[in-house]
This record gives C-alpha cells, sequence and structure tokens, in this order.
C-alpha cells in the first residue's frame, strides 16, 4: 500500500490519542530532512519520527532514539526557541490529504499564550516540513522552495501556506452519492485508475481493493460502467471510510516469500491467502516494514562488490569454454589426417611423381576417398606430415577433455554462488561467500589480514506441517555440511534438478515422510534455486545415504543415482519458518 491517505488517517487517528495533550520535551534534527520529537503525556514519553525525505517520506512513532548533530541546525533551533515545551492541542489532516497538521500551544517572550502549526506534508518528492503561525503565515520550513522551483507555491518565511489543489481531485469524505458516478463516469480511462485519479487519499491498491470488493473489474472503462455499478462501488467505499471514522483498524504486513509486499489498515481482499502478520499499530507496521525494506536494499548494495567479482568470473569462464569448444570442433578432423597417412602408405607405391593428389578406397567403410598431397614431398613425408597432425589434434582433444570438464565445473560453481547472493539475507551470509570466493581464488588474499571474520551464519530452518524440521542451505559451505554432516542416512535430500540451488534436508529418522512434507521440501527447494521464477521447478529427491561427495569436488557438489524427481510450483508461502 502505498503512503496514501488513508495511511495518513489512521496515522492522525493514533496520534491524536498518543499526543493530544502532551508536552514536547525535546526536538532533534538526526537529519536534514528528518525531525525526532520527545513528547510526554499521561507519564509516558513518545518518540515522533518525521521525515520529509524525498525518497521515502515517513511519519510514526517508535522507540528508538536517533541523536541530532552536536550543532543543531537552524531550523531545529528555531522549533526549540518556540514549541521547545509546547503542549500538542491537536493532530488534523485535511481531508484525506498526505497531510498532518500539529497545533501547538506555547508561551511568547511575555508569557502570553500563543499557537503555532507544525505541518508535515508526506509527499514524495515535494515533501516538506513547515512551521507556521496560527493565521498559516510560514516562519520557517525543513526545505525552502522558492518560485525558481516552482510555480505553483513558494514555501519561504513570510509566505502563506496553502495547500495546492493541482488535480482538482474531489474529497471521498463529503462526496455525494451522485458526485461519486458523475466523476468518475467522465473519466475515458480504467475504472481503477479513474478512482484514485479523482479522489484524494485513495492509492492505486486501494483502488484495486474497492473494485474487488464490489465485484468489478478493475480494468473494465470507467465510462461504460452502469448505475448498478456505480452504486455498489459507493457503497464499498462508504463502507471502507466509515471504519476508517469508527477507527476499525487492523494494521499489518502482508508478506509473498517471507519478503515484505506491502502494508495495509485494513484487512484486504486482493491479497486474501497470502501471509500476513498484525500489528498493534500502523507505526509499527511503517518501522517495521521500511526497516525490512531498508535492509533488503542495504543487502543488495553490499553484496554489489561480490556479485560484480562473480559475474566478471563468470563471463571469462564462460568465453574460455566457447574458445575450448570450438578448439575440440576442430580435433574432430583428426581421424581423417591418420586414414590418410594409412592410405598413403597403403596404396603410396602406385602414386606417380610430384601428384596432387590421389585416389583410393577406404578400407574402413569401403568407401572412395581422395588423399591431397603436397607434390614436393615424397609419399612417405606426406604420409609423416598427415600422422603428425594427427598426434598433435589427438594430444589436444585428451587436454581439451580435460579442460572443458575443469571449465564446466568452474562455471557450474560460479553459478551457485551467484544463487546464493540472491538467496543472502544478512552480512553474516555474505560473509561466508566471501571466504568461498577467496578460498578458490577469486578474491585476492591480502598477507596482512591473518584473522578470519567470525561467521553466524546459519541455514535457514523451517517447519513441515506435518511437524518434521526442513534445512536448507543459504550457499555451497552450509550445503556440504547439511548433506554431510547435519543429514543422517534415512533423512531426505533434495535439490533442484539441473541448475544451481541449495540443498534441503529434511530430517525424519526412520518415520516413512508424509506427501505433504515431500511437497512442502520440494517447494523450498524449488524457491531457493535459480530457478526461483519459473512457474515450476523440477525437483530430484533421495534418501541422504544414496548422495556422495565428489574426491576433491567443490563444496556443494554431489552425485547420486537412481533419483526420484517431481515438477512443483516455488511457493513457500504456508511454510513455517522458525526464527
Amino acid at each position: 500500500m502505498a503512503f496514501d491517505g488513508i495511511t495518513v488517517a489512521n496515522l492522525r487517528i493514533e496520534l491524536e490519542k498518543a499526543l493530544s495533550g502532551g508536552r514536547i520535551s525535546k526536538i532533534a534534527q538526526p537529519e536534514s530532512d528528518a525531525l525526532m520529537l520527545t513528547v510526554k503525556n499521561q507519564k509516558t514519553n513518545y518518540r515522533l519520527f518525521l521525515s520529509a525525505s524525498a525518497s521515502l517520506p515517513l511519519l510514526y512513532l517508535t522507540e528508538k532514539n536517533r541523536p541530532g548533530p552536536m550543532q543543531a541546525p537552524n531550523f531545529c533551533m528555531l522549533l526549540r526557541k518556540h514549541i521547545g515545551s509546547g503542549r500538542i492541542l491537536s493532530v488534523t489532516q485535511p481531508g484525506l490529504e498526505r497531510i498532518l497538521c500539529f497545533s501547538i500551544e506555547h508561551l511568547d517572550e511575555m508569557g502570553d499564550l500563543c499557537r503555532k502549526k507544525l505541518i508535515v506534508e508526506l509527499m514524495g518528492k515535494h515533501s516538506n516540513i513547515i512551521f507556521c503561525d496560527d493565521e498559516d503565515h510560514i516562519l520557517d520550513s525543513i526545505k525552502h522552495v522558492s518560485a525558481n522551483m516552482s510555480s505553483v507555491r513558494e514555501v519561504l518565511p513570510g509566505r502563506t501556506w496553502f495547500i495546492p489543489d493541482t488535480r482538482k481531485k474531489a474529497d471521498p469524505l463529503t462526496v455525494t452519492q451522485k458526485d461519486f458516478a458523475v466523476n468518475l463516469t467522465a473519466k475515458p480511462v480504467p475504472l481503477a485508475k479513474a478512482l484514485y485519479q479523482t479522489f484524494t487519499g485513495f492509492s492505486p491498491i486501494l483502488a484495486e481493493e474497492l473494485c474487488e470488493r464490489a465485484g468489478l473489474d478493475s480494468a473494465r472503462p470507467a465510462g461504460g460502467c452502469t448505475a448498478e455499478d456505480m452504486e455498489k462501488l459507493y457503497i464499498q467505499a462508504s463502507l471502507l471510510l466509515n471504519g476508517l471514522r469508527e477507527g476499525h483498524l487492523s494494521p499489518r504486513i502482508i508478506y509473498e516469500n517471507r519478503i515484505p509486499k506491502d502494508f495495509t489498515c485494513f484487512p484486504y481482499r486482493i491479497f486474501a491467502g497470502m501471509d500476513y502478520r498484525e500489528y498493534p499499530s500502523i507505526s509499527a507496521v511503517l518501522e517495521t516494514y521500511y526497516a525490512e525494506k531498508e535492509k533488503s536494499s542495504r543487502i543488495r548494495q553490499k553484496s554489489s562488490d561480490l556479485r560484480r567479482i562473480v559475474q566478471s568470473a563468470l563471463e571469462r569462464s564462460q568465453r574460455k569454454l566457447i574458445l575450448q569448444e570450438k578448439q575440440m570442433r576442430d580435433t574432430e578432423k583428426k581421424d581423417k589426417y591418420r586414414i590418410y597417412g594409412e592410405m598413403i602408405h597403403t596404396y603410396g607405391y602406385s602414386v606417380p611423381e610430384h601428384a596432387k593428389k590421389f585416389e583410393a578406397i577406404n578400407y574402413y567403410t569401403n568407401d572412395p576417398v581422395t588423399v591431397p598431397l603436397n607434390p614436393e614431398l615424397t609419399p612417405a613425408e606426406n604420409a609423416k606430415k598427415y600422422f603428425d597432425r594427427y598426434s598433435k589434434l589427438k594430444r589436444t582433444a585428451e587436454a581439451l577433455s580435460t579442460l572443458l570438464v575443469e571449465t564446466r565445473e568452474e562455471i557450474e560453481h560460479l553459478e551457485s554462488i551467484a544463487t546464493a547472493l540472491d538467496i543472502a539475507v544478512s552480512e553474516s551470509d555474505l560473509t561466508q561467500i566471501k571466504q568461498e570466493l577467496t578460498a578458490y581464488g577469486y578474491i585476492k588474499k591480502h598477507a596482512a589480514s591473518t584473522r578470519r571474520e567470525r561467521v553466524t551464519s546459519r541455514p535457514f530452518h523451517y517447519i513441515s506441517s506435518d511437524g518434521y524440521h526442513m534445512y536448507v542451505g543459504k550457499n555451497n559451505f552450509q550445503n556440504d555440511e547439511l548433506t554431510f554432516k547435519v543429514a543422517t542416512g534415512n533423512d531426505w535430500w533434495f535439490h533442484a534438478k539441473g541448475q544451481p540451488g541449495s540443498h534441503v534436508i529434511v530430517k525424519c529418522g526412520n518415520d516413512e515422510l508424509p506427501d505433504r512434507s515431500f511437497e512442502e521440501a520440494a517447494k523450498l527447494a524449488a524457491y531457493y534455486s535459480k530457478g526461483r521464477q519459473a512457474p515450476k521447478v523440477e525437483i530430484d529427491y533421495i534418501q541422504k545415504k544414496h548422495v556422495k561427495k565428489t574426491n576433491g569436488g567443490k563444496p556443494g557438489f554431489v552425485i547420486y543415482h537412481t533419483n526420484y524427481s517431481m515438477s512443483i510450483a516455488p511457493d513457500i508461502s504456508g511454510i513455517k519458518i522458525v526464527e
């Protein structure tokens, strides 16, 4: 769900309840575009984080403190001067705009009661935190917007603050049923798009949800909807907004394969069947959701250097393989040269002097063959030339046979590391992958660095619906450990067929594993493989006692025979993970 007007309305309800009547005890500016307010209310200290970041505007209550710099910025100093011990009277939201207004009462220099407003605009790249007097005259803002930057509205000290109505959207809280239908059907766009283009506070996800609740196709043209369709849609929008007014909220994060997909303030039908986690407040949802998203982004960023090393080595090995395969195809001519030499030895006595070729019968196939000759050489010398060429190509083919195996194994190894980088969820996972790259010479060892980095990475741990423990290796070292140290003879082993992926172990002892557990383990092997984006992945599975490690083989590489196979979708939603 976007940070839309519905989310802001949920926040307003929460903040009004927690902060109304509270006194501001501390103001910090930890970042150039963010504030941290500490508010004491009813013997409880609340921390309110406000960010006007262009990339990620946020506002929520948190327990984590974010201290400001030693030298407070000017905007922070101004707020401390005016509202440093002010009392929050109310938290309001104009319509369903992405704006929250904190009305604050304080004493001025003369000891008289005054009121100020701290206005937080959560509008993407136009986000801002604006400090105004009680008549909406701007005293200062965390971001100054001049006429050169915006032709719609200046945000500068002395200007009057107002909400720019550039898109002419209607307020869904006050719109009548008749105007609701008229505004929507006038739009020559799909129904869902018409909803969020017509009304403030509606995001594309919310528009899709309203269409789903009304039983309407969100992609159908809005102008083609009947009066009955509009009535259904209006009723559903009214029910949702009434629930918002009455505080019937259920903040939650929706997960898809353990990755945060979205967050909502209500149960959404479009996410039915997906994993979710409920939270006591929208603040907890926002803090958790964006922290997990940031963590995922940070891991991706930190792995970029390793990805570049793996990709460079992979491209180099692939170029080497192409060259070796071409050379191997060239050696296929070797038997032709051997036969030429044998034909000359057999029929050379009848070859005229200085002949450029001669015809003979290949006694291996009884087919006629034309043998080219160098007229400057004797038949014996021509035969020697062909036998020498045959011997050279034979030696080349023998050497290439070994090199091709090594190069293909190297490519498989690098592809398995690339897959492990996609699976990594923590910095310790990346440390273990870095150690593998160093051990195999892809990263140069530094003599000065003799201390081995501590690794706390552990395999993924799941519980099947039947109560069996399932373990998933995050990288080749963990795959080896799971298969040859954790698993015992009768445990089941799963792996994606013919492509890099994790080893999955199901600990079952001597039990007969139920079909449902087989399927869940196969889903894990499919999801944690290179084919995780495919509709279905073929999975090999076999008891661990039949899985063998090759002599001198790279970590994670095994051999097995007489395995079973199944094809399954890489969907692990619903499989319980042990944190």
